[in-house]
């Protein structure tokens, strides 16, 4: 995104893999190419969507543009070079596009090893629950995932029709809604049974109310910047799981009504850093 023209795959892979080398063994995700919407790329016009965040974006160009999605997806391979690869595809608003991405992946496997190059040692493959609509289309989805990872930032915005970046809707709803936990309840008791993993990233993962919350309905990884990690953590070690979950569950079944101010109330009765 810094660069004046899009890299090639040497370039690619050069970068890939000083991060691989930098983590050290440790794991490491890389999603495809998620531009559009608010990342713009300085060397492709602009793509004139009246609504960009609903627009061409993410796993749409990738899929539209498959020579560049499969140069990305050969320079992770060839950068992994014989370490575990986790890859990631954003934005997949239906099954099928993961499985055309998929496709691609497996192309780019077979080119690799026809070529004798070293392949993964472990190959995972996952996506971005970003489109509300992917939470009815799990029970399919499952099968072809080893991990999801939920992107609250846009989740809630089309969940909500409410563009985050639109001051004068800011507090047209709250991330702590029944609604928001309700959907998240539900893809977490679809997804952990079936043995896939799941994660949650964006900004409400990285505030301790939300990470309370998060918790107690059953996600065990969270994903946030590093400044975030400190008053989060703070709050996990104050934090007794079972009775947070116990309090989530019977709060989910009550009318409708913010969750914010009881969370705080909980925490304070249970002496829960926030």
């Amino acid at each position: 995104m810094v660069r004046s023209e899009f890299p090639d795959v040497d370039a690619q892979a050069w970068l890939y893999g000083r991060v691989l080398d930098l983590a050290d063994g440790r794991s490491v995700t890389f999603r495809t190419l998620d531009v559009g919407g608010d990342k713009v790329l300085p060397y492709i016009d602009s793509f004139g969507d009246e609504n960009p965040a609903m627009g061409w974006r993410a796993i749409r160009i990738g899929l539209d543009r498959p020579a560049m999605l499969r140069r990305q997806l050969r320079a992770l391979i060839l950068a992994a070079n014989g370490r575990p690869l986790s890859i990631m595809f954003p934005m997949i608003a239906e099954v099928t596009e993961l499985i055309r991405a998929r496709h691609l992946l497996d192309l780019e496997m077979d080119r690799a090893k026809r070529r004798g190059q070293t392949l993964p040692e472990r190959l995972r493959v996952g996506v971005m629950f970003e489109v509300p609509a992917l939470a009815w289309q799990l029970d399919s989805l499952l099968p072809h995932v080893d991990f999801i990872s939920v992107g609250t930032n846009d989740l809630l915005q089309f969940l909500y029709a409410a563009d985050r970046g639109n001051s004068r809707l800011a507090g047209r709803y709250d991330s702590l809604s029944p609604a928001l936990l309700r959907l998240l309840h539900f893809v977490v008791n679809k997804v952990r049974p079936a043995g896939v993993d799941i994660a949650v990233c964006g900004e409400m993962a990285g505030r301790p109310v939300e990470a309370l919350a998060l918790l107690a309905i059953g996600v065990r990884s969270l994903s946030m910047s590093p400044g975030a990690i400190g008053p989060v953590k703070a709050m996990i070690r104050s934090l007794d799981l079972n009775d947070a979950a116990g309090f989530m569950n019977a709060a989910l079944t009550q009318p409708d009504r913010p969750l914010r101010e009881t969370l705080r109330l909980f925490a304070a009765d249970h002496a829960i850093e926030i």
